[in-house]
């Protein structure tokens, strides 16, 4: 990694030398010493207390090194970049300094619910080497609101769930993974603008089964300065997606007019109507029976200004989508 790279705090908050803990706890951060106290807390007061917490600050410019110092805790551990490298290069940094058999990640911003490694361990404990990833469900908070995800409407969560999750990801960063599996399908593509977490489930998924805590255990706090309200970047990293796994998507016709409907509809949201019609005509055409398909392509067909109206109305009307 070399010393450029990376450096570790001068407050000296590593972990002693000894036994290496079972779970490395991995928090990206950039630029939320403001909230970052909160995650940390909620990580430091988890029932089960054989972890290292490694915070990788992302090149901050605010006193988050400041706010970590102040913690005297001898599982933390604080490494920083020098420049900014965005989230999965900060995960990645994460992964190669852990010790643990065991990654999790927390964001900056949320908040761990107290039995949350506990309950996913527990899972580990009494699961074959063929599991991989132990993931939860979670409240999503926005506007005083909490929706509980992922939605019912997934139906296959556990085991292979390599077919479904090429259709959606419902695995999002709250998972305890083995460390093995990074060494098997890599980490996450740092050249993705976005869903870089999908696409490394999609990997993984590929030699490892996943199993799923269906409860609530991490409170997710939406923050609109955050990438995931980048619509230019989730285009562009749902083209990537769809090709990468173009040969897996396109054997079945109802997933790939799925993702063709969901590129469609946000290049329509975001004035780049030719091209998103061409999109969802695409997808009405390989899967007619959707009726949600056939309404936005023939809204495309009415120009930005109608398109834009109906979008609009149907999110007063309806929850927001799932990440």
């Amino acid at each position: 990694m070399g010393g450029r790279l990376l450096a570790l705090a001068a407050n000296g908050v590593a972990m002693g030398r000894g036994k290496n803990p079972t779970v490395s706890v991995i928090v990206p951060t950039y630029n939320r010493a403001h909230l970052l106290g909160r995650a940390i807390k909620s990580v430091l007061d988890q029932t089960y207390q054989d972890f290292e917490l490694i915070i990788v600050d992302d090149a901050s410019t605010d006193n988050t090194k400041e706010v970590v110092k102040c913690l005297d805790d001898p599982r933390i551990r604080y490494v920083r970049h020098e420049e900014n490298r965005g989230g999965a290069a900060a995960r990645n940094t994460g992964i190669k300094t852990a010790r643990g058999q065991f990654i999790a990640f927390q964001d900056s911003d949320d908040r761990w619910l107290p039995d949350k490694l506990e309950k996913q361990m527990r899972v580990f404990k009494s699961a074959s080497p063929k599991v991989g990833v132990v993931y939860t469900g979670f409240w999503r908070l926005r506007d005083g609101e909490r929706t509980y995800i992922p939605s019912s409407k997934v139906t296959r969560r556990e085991g292979d769930i390599h077919d479904v999750l090429l259709e959606k990801n419902f695995v999002t960063t709250h998972v305890v993974v083995r460390k093995e599996c990074f060494g098997k399908a890599g980490m996450f593509d740092e050249r993705l603008p976005r869903l870089q977490d999908w696409d490394l489930w999609i990997r993984i998924s590929r030699y490892y089964h996943f199993l799923y805590v269906g409860e609530p255990l991490v409170e997710v706090y939406y923050t609109p300065d955050s990438i995931s309200s980048d619509d230019k970047a989730l285009i562009m990293a749902e083209k990537l997606i769809l090709e990468r796994y173009s040969n897996d998507i396109e054997r079945n016709k109802k997933s790939l007019a799925k993702h063709l409907y969901v590129i469609g509809n946000l290049l329509c949201q975001n004035g780049e109507m030719d091209q998103g019609r061409d999109y969802l005509l695409e997808a009405a055409r390989l899967y007619p029976l959707s009726i949600k398909y056939l309404i936005a392509a023939t809204l495309s067909l009415f120009g930005e200004r109608v398109y834009s109206k109906v979008v609009k109305l149907k999110r007063k009307i309806q929850p927001l989508p799932e990440p």
